[in-house]
Formats: C-alpha cells, structure tokens, sequence
C-alpha cells in the first residue's frame, strides 16, 4: 500500500521513462510520502508486441486488407508471431548474437517499410551490425505499426496515441464524445495494467502525468476507468500539457474524470494535494490547482508556501520503472538522430528555467521557462552518482531548455575531478562561449552530443526571433564541438512570421552549407506553429499575423492563424525534409535546390563558400586574463640533455607527453621546462583551485621574460592541442 500511484499514461518514448514521475517520487521520498509508479506506455507495447498480443491482433483485425503491403503483413502473420520475442528480446540488450541473424537476412518479415533500405544500407559502415539490427528491427515494428492502424486502432502511435484530439482542442466536445465510446483494443490492454497495480497499490491518490497531446486521451480513459471501479480514489492531473494547454481551463465536464489538475512545477502541489486527500479537514491551502466547487471550476493558488528550490527537490528516483525492458530502436541511420530513441538515458536537468528567455516563438510568459534557478555542479553530480547506483547506468540526457555554459564547465570539471565515467548530452544556445577549448573539456567529461536551436538560417529572422546569434556564431560554435568529437544536431524552423520565400530558399543554402563541411551532423525541419504563450501569440500586430480567435474553454496554446505575406509554407514541408534526410546521410549536396521541390523556387542568394568563409574568421591570439588555464593531460616524462652550437653549450629538457592515442615530445631550455613542469602540477584538473592567464603570466615574468612570446610559441601551440585549456 503506497499513498501516491504515479503514472506515465501511453505513449511517451520506447527506449526510456519520461522522468515526470521520477523528478517527483525522488521529492515525495524527501517528505516521506511513499509512492509508487508505473510508466503505462512501455507496459501496453511490451503487451502489444509479444507473440500472445500479436496472435490477438491479428484475430481481431478485420479479414478485409484491400492494400497489397497489408495483404503481405496478414499473409506473413505467422512469421511475424514466430520472430516477435526474439526481436523484443534482442531490442531490450539482451541476446546480443541475433544481430548477425537479423541482418544475413531471411529472418525478419518485410513490408513497405524496408523499401528505403536500398538508399541507406551504405550508412551503417560507420555505426556497425548491432545498430544496423536495430534498425532493420524497428522498420519491422513499424509494418506492424502500420498494421495495427490500418486494422485495429486508427490512433495508435510508439510515442503518442490520439494526438489529434489532444492537439489544441479549444473545446472539450470531441474528446467528450470519444470517451463515450466503447473501449479500443489498446484501452483494454492499458485498464487490465492498470487494475492489477491499483489493487496492488492501493493509492489515496492517483496522479497522472501529461506531457505531450499524445499522452491526453489515455489519461482521460485511466481516470475514467478509476472513477468507475474505485471511486474513493481521488485522481490529479499534471505535467507539461496541462503546464501549456489548460490554463484557461472552464469545462467542468473534465472534472468528470479528474478531481485536480495542477500546473507547473508539481512538487509542491502534489505535496499539498497528499495533505488535502489524507485529511479529514474541508478546506486545506492548495497551489496552482483546479477543482470543481459548488458545480463551479475554480483555481486555487492560496498555499503561503513559496516552490522548493531545485537543491531540495530531491534527487530523481527510478525505482519501480522496468528499467531492463524499454527497447532501443534505431529510426534513421544516423548517429545522432538515433540518441532520442536508442539507449537507457537517466534525465537530469543543470538548471529549471531559461537564462536566455527572449525567444520570440517560445512560451517565455510561463514559469517552467522564465523562472530560471541553476543547481551547484556538486549537486547535480552528487545526484548523477546516485542515479548511476540506482539505475546500473551511466548515461545522462539533460533535458534542459538550454544548458547554460558556465554550468556545463562546472559539472565538466566536477565529473573529471571524481574520475566518474559517464556519457552525457544536452540541449544548448549557440553561445559564443563555447570555444573550441570548453567544447574539448567537455567531450573530456563525457559529453556526447548537444542540440541546439539554428530555427531559421537567416540574420534577419534570427534577430526578429531575439535568438541573440547569428548564423556565422552558429557556424562557429557547431564547428567547434564537431571538431573536439562532440555531435551536433540543430532544430531548424520555417514559416516564420514574414519570413519570404526568398528567406526560405536562402536558410536551405546555409543548412546544406553546414552539413556540407561537416559541422552539422543531425537536423529536424519544424513548421513554425504560434503559441497562446509565446510574444508571438500575445502580440502578434507585431509580428504580421493574425489570429483566428475562438471560445476557450479547454485547450490554449497552438493559435490558427494567417500570416499578412499570404505564403503558403505547408508546400515547403516536403521539400525541406527530403533533402535533410539526403544531407544527414552526407549525400545531395550536389543537387540544386530546385530538385527538392516539384514547384518553382528563386535561386539563392547566399554565396556557395559562405559557411567557409565564417569558419575562416576567428581570433586565436586574445586570451582574456580572467580564464582559467586548465590541463587535463598526465605528468610528463622528462630528460635533461646538451645543446652544443658554435663552440657553445647549454642544457636543455626533453619533455615526452602521453595521450591515449598520441605522444608529444617538446624540447625547451631547462630552466623554462622545470618552470613548466611545476605549472602543469599546478594547472591540473584536479586542483580545485584554478590559475588565471593573468596569474600564470605573472608566476613566469618573476623568473623570465614575455610571457606572450613563450604562450604563442610552437612548443605552446602543441601543448594547447594536447590538453592545455583556456576556459
């Protein structure tokens, strides 16, 4: 018996919990507030996709399969019920050795969804057979996929189910109607999960997170499912959907469902909700929270209590989640594309909020981006130790909205400091302070990846947006962190308000450019949509756009509306697409840009070499005096040796350093390499206490001359390459 039950209702992603429900079974723990959760999604697919679920679905699909790829599914139903564990099995780390099986071919079912192979078959070269039988495995789980939308439930998807119902829906009627439906296959398969872990549980309150549109229906349907068979359960909603989309919440048929729903941050609330349940008084303070009083909706926010600060929230708790059964699958063959879905990644995030919060499309207005409070690097890596005990990982994906620098170069030096081993990756701005040697501390500490947000290509839009970048910066930055071993992928938007076609064609240019010298190694086109929340949705006179106002009494946040130019942007989608995956690939650069498109576009006017002309513009001979100088490198082996020119002798050092990969050998009169020496015991990473450049400076003017002379010399240069960071 537990008092919360947490639940993650379906779909969310395959390969790794959502950590809603983790962020707060860690909080509830600190307040001794037992609860348990459940992730519902991976549940209901591991059901679904066994050889039991598969013999069901296909019993129940209708005989009728008008399509030859649905014909060829049906026909090939036993196959797919003979391979289905053996895959499953092999997805979730397990029997490793069926790789080679799955790709000599003859082992897998195939349907339409293996038509692209002949185009990317080349590409696993470089990611070698396990990910190449991940691949090939989920293309088979997606003809399944398709199958089961074809004939058993229109709506089902691996990482969202009835999202267009969820989707902005200003009113409640359509979601109303279809609750009054009979049950899909997917509702029974999720309810019987469901009322075995709530006789198990026994909970006083259920509370279900909502992050996503897809998440919305399933939750209607499991508060539905609890009202009706255990009516003494109170049931809560929140999350990142009803954080966005229910603020001007007015229906009180939702409330047919749910006794709450709490926005923002859920530690608190929750907290004050388990107050409310358990005690016997009529009135108790609660925060940011909807309920129905008197057949009244009404939002109370009368807790005097202030939100807990992010050091005393606790650290995320994964207990109860299966960890060992989240399947990795590989969608595109693409290294850093495949990290959203491949792999068991612990979430952590650096800071809550945005340092930046001036983007002019995001919800800038709403407290999970403007109230920003960064966590001490000490504690974001004493929790990150935790995790890795709890969980048997050490992989971490920080969700943050934008990981701020200095953070990032504190957690580096932390993890390095306790020679932890970990992989870690991150959403990031195109700061200019990523230089070539933070992005080199960080790859040093285990940083993998980051993704930031390039939206649209073009100085004009990208200063109407407030990015506070350029494309030159962009181009910079990514080729800084692609150069020191870190991957890059950027989010990439178009149909921005007043953006021209012209503008369009021209932001393609730049994004082939990128990947064409390698800078970029992952993209996701996006259409622009305009939010209730963004500066775009509360001033959009200011943007040349206008809205299509309805009656809100559910859903706000995605706004219809048009933009003053009158472009149709939707023609754009296909294109753009297209050929960002021929790019990810590293294929069609050669192609004109006309050929991605079946209608008329103008030339671009942004030259062939301009990527590589902003690469070419950077000052490597400014080091502020403030930086820190750090080395992250071994202690030298060191050799005294005589120089003789001209009748002349002098001593001088050999010094011979070690790489995992490479040597070093620097030759320089003795007394400056014993001074060297001593430096780089004192410049270790392992000091807490950094030297300055201007610090450093000074140390060697007490015994020599020209510290800048000595600094910019080759032997220095050779040094910097090998570990010698200025931060």
């Amino acid at each position: 018996m537990k008092d919360i039950l947490l639940i993650t209702p379906p779909f969310t992603q395959l390969n790794t919990p959502y950590p809603a429900t983790a962020y707060l079974k860690g909080f509830l723990k600190t307040k001794s507030i037992t609860a348990f959760q459940m992730d519902l999604g991976i549940e209901v697919i591991l059901k679904m996709f066994s050889k039991e679920g598969l013999t069901t679905i296909f019993g129940s699909s209708n005989s009728q399969h008008p399509t030859p790829n649905l014909q060829r599914i049906y026909s090939l139903r036993e196959d797919y019920v003979q391979t289905i564990d053996a895959v499953i099995d092999f997805l979730q780390g397990n029997n490793q050795t069926l790789a080679r099986q799955i790709c000599n071919g003859n082992f897998l079912p195939e349907a339409s969804r293996f038509e692209q192979l002949d185009d990317m078959e080349w590409a696993f070269g470089s990611m070698g057979m396990q990910d190449k039988a991940k691949h090939l495995s989920t293309l088979y789980l997606e003809d399944l996929s398709d199958f089961i939308v074809e004939c058993i439930d229109e709506n089902f998807g691996f990482s969202r189910y009835a999202e267009r119902l969820g989707r902005s829906a200003n009113s409640f009627d359509e979601m109303y109607s279809h609750l009054q439906n009979d049950l899909t296959y997917i509702d029974k398969i999720t309810l019987k999960i469901l009322e075995k872990r709530l006789a198990e549980v026994q909970p006083k309150l259920v509370c279900i997170s909502v992050p996503f549109p897809g998440n919305l229906y399933s939750a209607f349907r499991c508060a539905q499912f609890i009202k009706r068979q255990f009516p003494t359960i109170k049931v809560s909603m929140g999350g990142g959907f009803p954080n966005t989309e229910l603020r001007d919440l007015k229906d009180k048929r939702v409330f047919e469902f749910f006794d709450f729903i709490t926005l923002d941050d859920g530690e608190l609330p929750v907290e004050l909700l388990h107050h409310f349940v358990t005690s016997s008084a009529v009135e108790m303070p609660l925060k940011r929270t909807f309920l129905l009083e008197s057949n009244l909706v009404v939002y109370k926010n009368n807790a005097i209590q202030s939100d807990y600060k992010q050091s005393e929230v606790g650290t995320p708790d994964y207990s109860d989640l299966l960890l060992d059964q989240y399947i990795s699958v590989i969608e595109i063959a693409n290294p850093m594309h495949s990290l959203w879905s491949d792999g068991r990644w612990n979430k952590l995030t650096m800071a809550h909020g945005c340092y930046w919060g001036k983007c002019t499309f995001c919800d800038i207005s709403l407290d999970y981006i403007k109230l920003y409070e960064p966590i001490a690097a000490k504690i974001l890596v004493d929790r990150m130790e935790e995790m890795i005990v709890q969980t048997g990982d050490n992989g971490f994906h920080f969700v943050d909205e934008a990981a701020p620098p200095a953070l990032m170069r504190e957690v580096a030096l932390e993890i390095l400091r306790r020679k932890l081993t970990v992989t870690w990756w991150t959403n990031i701005r195109f700061e200019k302070s990523f230089t070539f040697d933070l992005c080199f501390l960080l790859k040093a500490s285990g940083c993998i990846a980051v993704s930031g947000g390039l939206e649209v290509a073009s100085d004009r839009l990208l200063e109407l947006i407030k990015k506070g970048v350029t494309v030159e910066q962009v181009a910079q930055v990514a080729r800084n962190f692609t150069e020191s071993g870190i991957m890059v992928h950027a989010y990439l938007m178009y149909g921005y308000p007043t953006q021209t076609v012209q503008e369009t064609v021209d932001s393609l240019e730049m994004v082939r450019q990128l990947f064409e010298v390698g800078v970029l190694q992952s993209g996701f086109w996006h259409q622009f949509a305009m939010t209730a929340h963004s500066p775009v949705g509360m001033f959009p006179e200011e943007f040349g756009v206008i809205p299509e106002q309805n009656d809100i009494t559910f859903a706000n946040n995605d706004i219809e509306f048009k933009d003053k130019t009158g472009i149709n942007h939707d023609q754009f989608s296909f294109g753009l697409k297209k050929s960002l995956f021929n790019y990810m690939h590293g294929i069609g650069f050669d192609y004109e840009l006309q050929d991605w498109f079946d209608f008329k576009i103008p030339r671009t006017t942004i030259n062939s070499d301009f990527i590589i002309n902003c690469l070419e513009k950077e000052d490597f001979f400014n080091v502020k005096p403030s930086a820190k100088i750090i080395w992250l490198g071994r202690k030298p082996l060191s050799e005294i040796f005589t120089k003789s020119k001209k009748g002349s002798s002098w001593e001088m050092i050999k010094l011979v350093f070690f790489d995992k990969k490479e040597t070093l050998e620097i030759k320089i009169e003795k007394d400056k390499g014993e001074w060297l020496v001593k430096a780089i015991d004192l410049l270790h990473v392992d000091n807490q206490k950094m030297l300055t450049f201007a610090e450093l400076k000074t140390d060697f003017e007490t015994q020599f001359d020209d510290f800048e002379l000595f600094w910019y010399s080759k032997s220095f240069k050779n040094l910097r390459e090998f570990g010698l960071l200025v931060l």
